[in-house]
């Protein structure tokens, strides 16, 4: 049996994978963020190991055989957290998390100081990313920061909760823009740029090979077996694809989820920073990931739902998939940039808009617009894509947006791929993150990465092609004029 742990930013799940694949259980434990100023984001790494052991506990009360059974654990997790330790692996503040914007300024400065920053790290800076949080904490907390011992990303602090291990994996390093993406190596140059060097960083595997096992006194308290291995694990859109078993050239998968993300395997090192999308690399050898993301997509509709005084997008989603053709047509266009953007525009202060209001505007209206939003940011996203060379037929859709038929055929719509959903199948994080646990046991990548059962394909429809590119080329101008 094997072990995934997703240490999401609301959320800790884990999940019980059996040798062939099927899913015994999965438990999880809720998380919350704080927002003590405008712009940040934190989360402390206490809560993390607490909610781990929270959904061990969950998966080890509902399936106790299977559990004593455990052979692997992997990890996932929210990228580009700076966990900062001092000598003794005592956290020194609260981690900054993916979606911070503070350190903008600093970003800008890495980029004027060097120029090749993006050819190496796969992307270009942004307040998202952990490099330039160290820069802000060293402007800001000059006395957290010359106590820095090391910085460790999100799943790997659980990692060193479990291990005693300071160990990171090649597709959650590449988030940190210290990695040089294509050597799959700790960059001297991207350190320098933060006052950092290597004896600051963890150790990197690849996500599919062994990180170190199980403490003693850990695993008696877990009721795991002594030795249990622990996997590098992923970043939790690669450790997504794995889980999707997209790990061949040109397969990929459209999350709709807090983010939005549109992922695609590549088989070199592919970069196209020009565009604000990342070239990283992916969570099993030899291979790397393009990849495009929009910071609102699901969470937008959410937002919509509940200013309309609706605790459930889905209502609203309904109510959107009930309008005509021509009240489509007629509503309002949505700028989703509430918390800026990374891809196509690198744009941390942008915000988001309606443009087109009238006293005809409803709850319908504006559900639709947000939906159609996000889809155009996320056309967007593919562009970019292109541009770096990607092509791709098909997408898996996954995350709370999949839920929504009418979302999966609007998208197919907009980006002209056809779309595959695949109902009440576990993928995500956590089935990936188990499966990573296989392969750093020695099973085959052939065995253990298949794709989840298909449950429906939506293809392009042309009369809505029609109707969507009118309002997609007045969505882009409404950018430039923002």
């Amino acid at each position: 049996m094997y072990i995934g742990i997703d240490i999401g930013t609301s959320e800790v799940k884990a999940l019980l994978l059996a040798p062939d694949q099927r899913v015994v259980g999965s438990s999880g434990a809720a998380l919350s963020v704080s927002r003590p100023h405008p712009g940040h984001s934190e989360q402390d790494p206490a809560d993390w190991w607490a909610a781990t052991l929270a959904a061990l506990a969950g998966l080890r009360a509902a399936h106790p055989r299977e559990y004593a059974a455990t052979q692997g654990i992997g990890l996932s997790g929210q990228m580009h957290g700076a966990v900062l330790l001092d000598a003794h692996d005592r956290v020194l503040r609260p981690a900054i998390l993916w979606n911070d914007t503070r350190s903008a300024d600093e970003c800008a400065a890495m980029m004027r100081e060097l120029p090749a920053l993006s050819a190496l790290g796969g992307s270009l800076a942004m307040p998202g990313f952990t490099a330039p949080k160290l820069r802000w904490v060293a402007r800001h907390e000059p006395e957290v920061f010359r106590r820095v011992h090391k910085v460790l990303l999100p799943k790997d602090h659980v990692r060193l909760m479990l291990t005693g291990e300071h160990v990171s994996d090649m597709s959650d390093a590449s988030g940190t823009l210290w990695l040089d993406v294509q050597r799959r190596d700790w960059s001297d140059e991207l350190l320098a740029l933060t006052g950092l060097a290597r004896r600051h960083m963890p150790r990197l595997v690849e996500g599919s090979a062994a990180s170190g096992t199980l403490r003693a006194d850990v695993a008696q308290a877990l009721g795991l077996p002594a030795g249990t291995l622990v996997a590098g694990g992923a970043g939790d859109n690669a450790a997504s694809a794995v889980g999707m078993g997209a790990v061949a050239r040109g397969q990929g998968f459209l999350s709709l989820g807090t983010s939005g993300v549109l992922f695609v395997v590549t088989p070199t090192y592919q970069p196209n920073p020009a565009s604000a999308t990342h070239a990283f690399c992916h969570a099993v050898p030899g291979r790397w990931h393009q990849m495009s993301v929009m910071l609102a997509a699901a969470s937008a509709l959410q937002w919509v739902a509940q200013l309309l005084g609706s605790a459930h997008a889905g209502e609203i989603a309904a109510r959107a998939q009930a309008l005509s053709a021509r009240d489509r047509a007629a509503a309002p266009l949505f700028l989703p940039y509430l918390s800026g953007e990374r891809t196509p525009h690198n744009d941390a202060q942008v915000r988001g808009s309606f443009h087109g209001l009238d006293f005809d505007t409803d709850a319908a209206r504006l559900g639709y617009a947000v939906m159609e939003g996000v889809s155009f940011g996320l056309l967007d996203g593919l562009t970019a894509l292109h541009a770096a060379g990607s092509q791709v037929h098909r997408l898996s859709l996954v995350g709370g947006g999949a839920r929504s038929a009418f979302w999966a055929q609007m998208l197919a719509s907009a980006l002209n791929v056809e779309i595959a959903t695949h109902g009440d199948s576990a993928v995500g994080g956590a089935l990936g993150a188990a499966r990573l646990a296989a392969l750093s046991t020695g099973a085959s990548m052939e065995s253990i990465c298949l794709p989840p059962p298909i449950d429906t394909v939506y293809q392009p429809d042309a009369g809505e092609r029609v109707l969507l590119a009118p309002r997609h080329a007045l969505f882009r101008s409404l950018y430039r004029r923002s």
